[in-house]
């Protein structure tokens, strides 16, 4: 009996695997549309897909971005500038879109684009501070997919959505992880309404990668500036020495860091090839072994480990 249902186990998984590598058959005549190409993910995913043989159309926010890409890749590949919290400029985007693909439609829609915004605790913030990167990882990335949801549908393609391991999980305050936490949201929402129309809707959920967006100088640089304009009770509470504790901090977390950007591409890829894409995609060892797996446990626990992260308040009680 025993042997029998190990034998089944096998079997099962050799399945599980088997049905994971079956791909799409041509990928030749298929458009896909990527946002955020100037840097990072979408930089690497717009050469890496336009090697692949699909035909790309990467959506940068500068024009030196733009230039660069068309450098570095074919004739096939297409860029325009785009900013996703320009709702006309969407508009006009998405109608080009339609232009190029024509009855084809589109097979991918790659929402990358994001910012980090400022990441301070919540009693240094102010509403504004909040609403660059919910302006752009949320409004941005529902704006450009409900203008070209048709396109898709018609392809009955594919939309991937980049969230982030802060979907899962509040390391930090300030606008990311809000607007983090509703894509997610948006994305399960989105797939459940799409999947009567044969279109996939999957989401990347990266850990901890080196990208501009995470560059410690600036996410320091913005602390200060905020520090400078705090009330003097704050500063008391929080102690002169705070944002320099924060740092020799956050150096202990770069072990964890990812260098790899070609570990989210393939959860790209996979979600946009296989015959049976998955949901969801944890990117990066961290996000795998730990972030995920974090995000599932008693919030006692998930406070504990993250508490143990925050440095010590100079005078909590002068209030």
């Amino acid at each position: 009996m025993l042997f029998l249902l190990l034998a089944l186990l096998i079997l099962c998984g050799f399945l599980w695997n088997y049905k994971r590598q079956l791909k799409i058959a041509d990928i030749t005549d298929k458009y896909i549309f990527i946002t955020g190409c100037d840097t990072g993910f979408g930089n690497l995913a717009a050469r890496t897909f336009d090697k692949k043989g699909f035909h790309v159309i990467a959506a940068c926010l500068t024009e030196s971005g733009s230039t660069a890409l068309k450098a570095e890749t074919s004739g096939r590949l297409h860029t325009v500038l785009l900013d996703v919290t320009d709702p006309e400029k969407v508009k006009k985007t998405a109608q080009w879109v339609k232009n190029q693909v024509g009855e084809k439609g589109l097979w991918g829609l790659i929402n990358n684009a994001g910012v980090l915004g400022v990441l301070a605790p919540t009693d240094w913030l102010t509403v504004e501070d909040y609403r660059e990167p919910i302006e752009v990882n949320l409004f941005g990335l529902i704006n450009v997919t409900l203008h070209m949801l048709p396109l898709v549908k018609k392809a009955r393609g594919r939309i991937i959505n980049v969230s982030s391991i802060g979907g899962r999980l509040a390391l930090g305050g300030g606008g990311y992880t809000p607007s983090k936490y509703a894509v997610e949201g948006f994305n399960d929402s989105l797939r459940r309404d799409m999947k009567a129309f044969g279109v996939h809707v999957s989401c990347i959920e990266p850990g901890l990668f080196q990208t501009g967006l995470s560059d410690p100088i600036k996410v320091n640089e913005k602390k200060r500036a905020i520090w400078k304009h705090l009330s003097p009770d704050i500063r008391q509470q929080y102690g002169e020495g705070y944002i320099e504790k924060s740092v020799e901090k956050l150096k202990d977390s770069t072990s964890f860091e990812n260098v790899d950007l070609s570990l989210v591409v393939e959860c790209m890829d996979h979600a946009l090839t296989s015959l049976f894409p998955k949901t969801h995609y944890a990117a990066g060892k961290d996000a795998k072994i730990f972030w995920i797996p974090l995000s599932h446990m008693p919030a006692v626990l998930q406070d504990f480990v993250l508490l143990r992260q925050k440095v010590k308040l100079a005078n909590p009680k002068a209030v």
